[in-house]
Parts: C-alpha cells; sequence; structure tokens
C-alpha cells in the first residue's frame, strides 16, 4: 500500500478531525477523495496526472486547494472555508495539526446530500432561479485577457479531442470505439464549420473566468438557498471558457437526466436576460462537447478499477447514455418558425410561456426585445406616453419587428425553432417572416389567439394593475388595435391555427394541432 492510500485509509477514523465526529464517511472521485466528518467535509486531491490535470506534487495540490477557495468562493462562500494542511504520519494523520504537510485538504461546511439537484426535482421556479443566478455571475466575472489563448478555436477544440483520447485509452471495446470515432468526426467538421463564429464570440467578450463544471451534481439547494459550488480549479482552460460552453453543460445534464422541461426553460429565460441568442450557433457543439465530459469521466473511473461487478455495469450503462445523447444531438430537429397573432389581452405570452417548456422552443418576445433595444430591463417601465410615442413609436416599432426577423433568422441558421411571441397585427409585419420561411425552406405556423372583447378588456387591466409584466400595453392600446388590425389573408390563414384562449385545453389542444402541422 503507497504512503497516500495508507492515509486515506487512516482519515477514515474520526479522532484525526479537530471536532467531534461520530463518525466519518468517504467518497471517491476519478480526481479527489472526500471525508464528511461531523459538520465539515474535507476534499483531497489523488496525486494523479490525467492530462488535462496534474496533481502530481504536493505543491501543485495545495496550489489547487487555494485555487478552489478562491473560484468556489464567487458562487458558494458560505460552504467554502478555507484550505487545512494535514500533518502528522500517514497512519496516524491530523487535520490541521502543527508541523510538517503530509497533504493539504480543501475544508468545507457540509450540506445534506439529499439537497442536491440530482435528488430533487428541478421545478419552473428552480429553473429560473438557476437561469437567473447563472446570468448574474456570468454579467460580473472578468473577460478573457485579449493576449491570452483562452477561447481561440485552438483552446476549443483541445478539451474535446482530449475527451476522445482519454475514453479510447482506457476502453478497448470496438463498438464504442467506432462510435467514438463518429462522434469525434462530427465534432472536428463542426469545429471548423464554426471557426468564425467562435472568433467572434471571443472578440465580443462571451470568454470568461466560469464555474467550469456546472452540473445538477454541482448544485444543492440548501434550506432554500441555492449553492453552486465544486468549480474547476485545477485547469485555468477548462474554466476560462464560453459562457455558452457552461450553460451547455447544465443543459445537457437536465436532459440527460429526463427532464427536458426544465432544460426548456432554463435555456429560455437564460437567453430572455442575456439577449446572447448568438450563442445558440455553438450551443449543440458545446453540449455534444459535455456530454463526452461525462463520458470520460465515467471511463476514467471504469479505468481505475476497482469497481465492483454492478457498479462497473453502471458505469458502463452510463458510458452508454451519453454517448446515445450525443448521437441524438448531432441528428437534431427540423427547425420550424411559428408566430403568435393577437391583439393585447389574447394570451399571447401565457401561451409562449407554456410552449417554450413543452416543444423544443426558443422563444423571443417583442415586448423584451423592444426594451432591450432601447437599454431598458424586462419588467423596467418606460417614460410616459401616449400611443405612437417614445419607445412605442411607428419607428421603435419597426426596430422592433427587424430585431426579432433578425434574432429569427439567426435562431433557424443554428438549427433551432424560434417562436416570435408579437402582436403581428400589421400585415407587412407578417409577411417578411413568412418570407423567411419560404426562403430557408422550414414550416410556419400561426398561433392565431382569439377572445371576446370583454375578456381582453380584463385581461389587459388585470394585468396592468399588477405592473410586473413586461407588456405595458393598457386599455387604450387595445382599444386603438382592435379596429386598426389587419386580419389575416386567405394565404395567411391556410398556415394559422386558430385558438380560443378561454378554452381549457388550450396547452393540450395546440400541443396537439402544432405537432401535426
Amino acid at each position: 500500500m503507497s504512503d497516500f492510500d495508507r492515509l486515506i485509509a487512516a482519515l477514515h477514523y474520526p479522532e484525526c478531525y479537530p471536532h467531534a465526529a461520530a463518525s466519518v464517511e468517504h467518497i471517491e472521485t476519478h480526481i479527489s477523495h472526500v471525508f464528511l466528518a461531523g459538520d465539515y467535509a474535507y476534499k483531497v486531491k489523488k496525486p494523479v496526472a490525467l492530462g488535462f490535470l496534474d496533481f502530481s506534487t504536493l505543491a501543485r495540490r495545495k496550489h489547487c486547494c487555494e485555487e478552489e477557495i478562491r473560484l468556489n468562493s464567487r458562487l458558494a462562500p458560505q460552504i467554502y472555508l478555507g484550505v487545512v494542511a494535514i500533518t502528522g504520519t500517514q497512519d496516524a494523520p491530523r487535520v490541521g495539526g502543527e508541523g510538517e504537510a503530509l497533504e493539504y485538504a480543501v475544508r468545507m461546511r457540509r450540506f445534506p446530500q439529499e439537497s442536491l439537484l440530482t435528488r430533487l426535482p428541478v421545478t419552473a421556479e428552480l429553473a429560473d432561479r438557476i437561469a437567473e443566478r447563472v446570468a448574474e455571475f456570468h454579467a460580473a466575472i472578468p473577460v478573457a485577457p485579449a493576449d491570452s489563448d483562452y477561447g481561440t478555436p485552438a483552446a476549443v477544440l483541445g478539451p474535446m479531442r482530449e475527451n476522445f483520447t482519454q475514453i479510447r485509452a482506457r476502453l478497448a471495446d470496438r463498438p464504442i470505439r467506432g462510435r467514438l470515432a463518429s462522434l469525434e468526426s462530427w465534432t472536428l467538421a463542426r469545429w471548423q464549420g464554426l471557426e468564425p463564429v467562435l472568433r467572434a464570440r471571443r472578440a465580443e467578450g462571451h470568454i470568461r473566468e466560469c464555474h467550469g463544471d456546472m452540473h445538477r451534481g454541482n448544485i444543492a439547494l440548501v434550506a432554500g438557498e441555492l449553492i453552486i459550488f465544486d468549480g474547476i480549479e485545477f485547469n485555468p482552460g477548462l474554466r476560462w471558457i464560453d459562457t455558452m460552453s457552461e450553460l451547455a453543460f447544465l443543459v445537457m445534464d437536465l436532459e440527460e437526466g429526463g427532464e427536458p422541461r426544465p432544460a426548456r426553460r432554463l435555456l429560455n429565460r437564460y437567453l430572455e436576460l442575456t439577449g446572447d441568442y448568438a450563442g445558440l450557433q455553438v450551443l449543440d457543439l458545446y453540449k455534444v462537447y459535455r456530454a463526452m465530459v461525462r463520458a470520460k469521466v465515467t471511463a476514467i473511473r471504469l479505468g481505475q478499477g476497482g469497481l465492483g461487478a454492478q457498479e462497473a455495469a453502471q458505469d458502463r450503462a452510463e458510458l452508454g447514455r451519453y454517448l446515445s445523447l450525443t448521437e441524438r444531438y448531432i441528428q437534431g430537429d427540423r427547425p420550424r418558425l411559428i408566430l403568435t397573432h393577437g391583439v393585447s389581452g389574447t394570451g399571447k405570452s401565457w401561451l409562449a410561456l407554456a410552449l417554450r417548456e413543452r416543444l423544443p422552443l426558443v422563444h423571443i418576445r417583442s415586448d423584451v426585445e423592444r426594451k432591450r433595444l432601447f437599454g431598458l430591463a424586462a419588467e423596467a417601465r418606460s417614460a410616459p406616453g401616449g400611443i405612437g410615442s417614445g419607445i412605442y413609436s411607428a419607428e421603435a416599432g419597426e426596430r422592433t419587428y427587424a430585431r426579432l426577423l433578425a434574432l429569427a433568422e439567426l435562431i433557424l441558421g443554428s438549427g433551432y425553432s424560434p417562436l416570435v411571441d408579437a402582436a403581428f397585427l400589421r400585415r407587412a409585419e407578417r409577411r417578411a417572416f413568412l418570407a423567411l420561411a419560404d426562403r430557408l425552406q422550414v414550416p410556419c405556423t400561426i398561433l392565431d389567439l382569439q377572445a371576446p372583447e370583454p375578456v381582453l378588456r380584463t385581461r389587459v387591466a388585470e394585468r396592468a394593475a399588477r405592473g410586473l409584466d413586461p407588456s405595458e400595453a393598457g386599455i387604450e392600446v387595445l382599444e386603438h388595435q382592435l379596429p386598426t388590425e389587419e386580419p389575416l389573408s386567405a394565404a395567411e390563414l391556410h398556415r394559422a391555427i386558430p385558438l380560443d384562449t378561454r378554452a381549457e385545453s388550450l396547452i393540450e389542444d395546440v400541443l396537439a394541432r402544432v405537432g401535426a402541422v
């Protein structure tokens, strides 16, 4: 048994710790040992060099412990307490003791493992909270220095190819190697096609010092508080990344866990907050990369040995799930364009918010994008003015629809389906989007929302009284819209689904009919 293995064996005993601990629980990952003792947890890094990390010397392990505290204090300061030396002897260690350090550990405040999102359902409200926290975090962290290599196309490709190298080095299964070859070929071709986009993303400041390993297993909900922990400290190149790569990990992990609805909700909320719809161009590339990261971690566990037959079988099944997920990503879906149509109060945004969870859609909302054009937050109130003035002038309306059109084309070009949530009361506004669909040869559906005038008035008045919606349309706007809207033409009606938004089965009806069109 090596000195390190003797030390790890001894750290199972409560007397090694400077505080009360009735017992010690041990969790082993592919790169560390975590000891749960009393109210605290101690993470000891394995003396390994795996290409993407190097913990081979005590000095490197100490440095990485210090980096772990610095970096994780950004999102989880309440649990990251500091670095402690492990002294004494390999057979009788003292955590936080005096004398020469045998090892170093990250000291953390312990929380219940039942708080991890791998053990909790991700509700709609929680998905929104995560999206909002991540968007806020990404806006605050530093941008990669211009003279660094972080985020260059070569830096993006390197870890992607290393995933395949690491897996092949540990698995000799021929069918798996064949699947890896196909996935690697797709990755290389996709990366080559996106090189100009990757360069633009870097120039525009999207390469930042991110968390780097943001998935459900590194997020907890403790006493109602969201904690995102265990960011990457061991390799700067794996955390100085595109913010969309970070988001891709969360989305992929939710999808792999059988939770597509919170994944869609989280993606849409993040995009709505950041406006980074251009990131959709690289999202699939990064989702494949992130799934392969998880496949690599599983392969490393299999390669390290010491697993029981049941554990090994579970890991092999997990590896297969990640490979199947990446293959589904590569196949993709045929994109389509969906437009809403209706005056204020017909329920366009309410319906769009429901659909963006249930279908693979990217929701873009005129009320939000109009305010973004004028530097306002979605819930902010614009300067008072009458109909046709300020951000609601004819010119502002034209700019808003032009932005929505550009975003729709960008989203379609990225392989996703935009749901354009706007009134579309003018034929000219609709004509541009229908022409886009025809030019790109994608299906286009118009959701024609309708309700009686008394219902519209009640809804608009109630929304205005709440004052929480991005829409500022009140009764006077509705009064203006009703006599001036231009009804759908015969050709448009051919693409439309008429919907009475009073129907209790509205959502189910839309899902059935949209899927059938």
